[in-house]
């Protein structure tokens, strides 16, 4: 769940019936909130982007809630950037607060682990 200060809380998916709207127009899970360190207890942390490159570095939306959330994973948890074929590019812009992900999963090449 996005909040207030962009960074990320956790809440277990429960399937349709769980979910309401939230603060800032997307439909949350109703579960109860397990923090922003929720993250760090992950098996497998699955990350939207926009593009990424073999390196690791991910696009997203620019808020940096990702990333954010991202440093509180451990270094074995595989973290996966779901994109379409045409988004794992040369390269994509990344600062020094970017966090990269470990593998990409699309749908023609399957999972790809990365640099």
């Amino acid at each position: 769940m996005l909040r207030d200060d962009y960074d990320l809380d956790w809440a277990s998916y429960e399937g349709p019936d769980s979910l309401a709207p939230g603060p800032h127009g997307l439909l949350e899970p109703t579960e109860p909130r397990r923090g922003v360190a929720g993250i760090s207890s992950a098996d497998l942390v699955i990350v939207p982007a926009l593009a990424a490159d073999p390196r690791g570095h991910r696009l997203g939306r620019g808020g940096g809630s990702y990333d954010r959330a991202l440093t509180r994973v451990g270094a074995a948890v595989p973290t996966i950037a779901l994109l379409y074929d045409s988004e794992l590019l040369d390269e994509v812009p990344a600062g020094p607060h970017d966090q990269r992900v470990r593998a990409v999963a699309q749908p023609g090449p399957g999972i790809t682990r990365l640099a």
